[in-house]
């Protein structure tokens, strides 16, 4: 934003008088009525400054009663709840807040189809790909180029990942290339794949039952009743009985296999698995993560 102003000025499409401008460590110098800040944030951006004001997180500006806030913007599809989380936090602040739905006060940051019609008509480009917005945006900018003269063959609407490969010869799509988010997970960067995400967001959601079984290593026969340990489930403590049934139904699943002969671990494990699952669905309408551990001594 302050690149932008300098630029504007630069140019002469700003005309700022002398000591106008002040820097933002100065605005404790002068009376809140005689003062403006233009800041960033009209769409809840979490960094961003009026974000930080709003939330008491900007270590300059405090929003206060008197305070009048003019947010000419109107929210990006998606970014509702964060604008007006935002906005919110300034009433509680007792800031007078002006926004989309109080007044007409958007002010577009994107140029008009006419506007994009002078580009076109003054760089006559042979190959044409229009960026930025939704697949209906480009859609529409890729008909007006064709409005403007342009070739339909010569007019490219990428997607992520997309390659447009340009050379002498021309343009052309040619092939794709790793594309979406990169995860960092402490020191790992890319390396957090789609299995882990959908179990911790498995662990989240529902919790994690830990199933511990102790057996005989030589006989194969449990030694001891199993042992119930959960994390983000339930609190155990006041929920002893269904605690015990637990370890009911996988002491039960376990006698059965013995009884069919099954000693296999992974048959044991899914076995155990699949009935406690069974019991905790019909009980509680979860699906908590459940991990039964086998144990030799």
């Amino acid at each position: 934003m302050e690149n932008v102003i300098a630029v504007a000025t630069k140019l002469g499409y700003l005309n700022v008088p002398e000591n106008t401008l002040i820097e933002l460590s100065a605005l404790n110098r002068h009376p809140k009525h005689k003062t403006v800040i233009i800041t960033t944030g009209s769409q809840g951006e979490p960094m961003s400054a009026l974000y930080r004001m709003a939330f008491s997180g900007h270590k300059q500006v405090e929003v206060g009663p008197g305070d009048q806030i003019v947010i000419a913007a109107s929210p990006i599809p998606g970014n509702e709840n964060s604008v007006y989380r935002m906005i919110n936090e300034l009433f509680k602040k007792g800031a007078e807040v002006v926004y989309d739905r109080l007044a007409d006060i958007h002010a577009s940051g994107h140029a008009c189809q006419e506007e994009l019609k002078i580009i076109l008509a003054l760089t006559r480009p042979k190959y044409f790909m229009p960026v930025h917005g939704e697949h209906r945006h480009l859609v529409k900018h890729s008909e007006m180029a064709q409005s403007m003269g342009i070739d339909p063959k010569n007019i490219f609407i990428g997607e992520i990942g997309k390659v447009l490969e340009i050379s002498a010869k021309g343009a052309r799509f040619s092939g794709t290339v790793p594309s979406g988010n990169i995860l960092i997970d402490g020191l790992s960067v890319g390396d957090v794949g789609s299995v882990v995400l959908r179990d911790r967001k498995h662990l989240a959601q529902d919790g994690l039952i830990a199933i511990i079984i102790t057996m005989d290593s030589s006989s194969g026969q449990l030694m001891a009743n199993p042992e119930i340990v959960t994390r983000g489930f339930v609190y155990v403590k006041e929920s002893e009985d269904m605690m015990c049934e637990f370890k009911n139904t996988a002491k039960a699943a376990l006698d059965r296999c013995a009884q069919e002969g099954v000693h296999d671990w992974t048959t044991l494990k899914s076995a155990v698995k699949k009935d406690v699952s069974n019991l905790i669905y019909a009980k509680t309408k979860r699906s908590p993560m459940i991990l039964p551990i086998i144990t030799e001594i």
